[in-house]
């Protein structure tokens, strides 16, 4: 029998797989613990329709990411910092300030652990590589000034 799994079964599948089981293993135990529905002509056109729009979402978020690292690409960010006299930084420019300042300055928002870049100490400019989803990446400079 083959049914689709609306729950993960171990030594089965994943939720939302079409899986071929026995009959009474479908019976006795998947279908009354609501682990599972038959593979009806209604289910099997719910689960395509589900897999087409979640394809349809993944290709929706990779434009966007596509947009955002073009518009980003080989941009400057600009960031104000505080040093001492001999332009050492009191602390160092963080991932999560240069997200801040993207946000700011360009209106594109991106998590901060998606930010590659080395530590800040000093004054100047740096590489950073900002990872979008699908292995969408753009490549910024980041200048930190006082």
């Amino acid at each position: 029998m083959k049914v689709i799994l609306k729950q993960d079964v171990k030594g089965q599948g994943k939720a939302g797989q079409l899986v071929q089981v026995s009959d009474g293993y479908a019976r006795n135990f998947l279908l009354p613990r609501g682990l599972a529905i038959e593979a009806d002509a209604q289910a099997m056109n719910d689960l395509r329709n589900k897999e087409s729009a979640q394809q349809h979402h993944k290709a929706v978020e990779k434009q966007e990411a596509e947009a955002s690292a073009k518009i980003l690409s080989s941009k400057t960010v600009k960031i104000v910092a505080r040093a001492g006299q001999n332009g050492k930084l009191f602390g160092s420019v963080t991932t999560k300030e240069v997200a801040q300042a993207l946000k700011e300055q360009y209106g594109v928002e991106l998590d901060k652990r998606k930010i590659a870049m080395a530590d800040a100490k000093a004054f100047g400019a740096y590489e950073a590589e900002l990872k979008f989803n699908q292995g969408v990446t753009a490549k910024i400079t980041v200048m930190v000034t006082e």
